[in-house]
């Protein structure tokens, strides 16, 4: 999705995806997880970021819509987490500006429609911010036949196999679930979440 499609669904307040709560993959995950630094990579209105300060986290969350964090912003500050979260407007192409280690870190549906220099790069902070043995997990729509394009002429959702060989030399695939996402309106799509680990060194490439 275009940004000024999605900065479009903010403003009118389009945003099916919006809940008080993350998924319960989720929630189930940081049950297992002591409290630590956290990445909510594409964190739209910070359900997130906010149920992680909640449980002690300190989490940086990025996303590219300025309306989502100027909400995000906001509703953390009516939860009184917002001195645990940093929200800042970027790609999370791009994250010079953080250092690591960082012990999680999440994407629900953020990257699934990036080109391959985006995934390129996106891997690459995400290897260099996230600790050995830190946890990855990534909720991604995955790409049918035949391929569709988005309105920039990128296609859309994520081919899993390229998931896979962006991500093996660095991180140990712990768990998939494969499913279908269903919005209003739309007929279903393929999905999955990926349980992903940092290993203690890369793989050759």
């Amino acid at each position: 999705m275009s940004y000024e499609r999605l900065r479009e669904r903010y403003a009118t307040g389009e945003t099916p995806w919006d809940h008080e709560l993350p998924p319960p993959e989720v929630v189930t995950m940081l049950t297992h997880l002591p409290p630590g630094r956290a990445l909510d990579l594409g964190c739209g209105y910070g359900r997130a970021a906010i149920y992680m300060a909640q449980r002690g986290w300190q989490v940086d969350a990025i996303d590219f819509i300025d309306l989502a964090i100027v909400g995000a912003r906001r509703r953390a500050e009516q939860a009184g987490v917002l001195d645990r979260i940093q929200f800042r407007v970027g790609s999370v192409t791009d994250l010079h500006y953080l250092t690591g280690p960082y012990d999680f870190a999440l994407d629900v549906g953020c990257m699934h429609n990036f080109d391959n220099e985006m995934l390129r790069s996106y891997r690459d902070e995400v290897t260099r911010l996230l600790q050995p043995g830190g946890y990855y997990l990534l909720f991604a729509h995955l790409r049918t036949e035949p391929v569709e394009y988005d309105s920039d002429g990128r296609p859309r959702w994520l081919a899993e196999e390229r998931l896979y060989e962006l991500f093996t030399a660095a991180f140990q695939l712990d768990r998939v679930e494969h499913g279908q996402t269903q919005m209003p309106d739309q007929p279903p799509w393929p999905s999955a979440w990926f349980w992903f680990r940092r290993r203690q060194s890369a793989l050759p490439q």
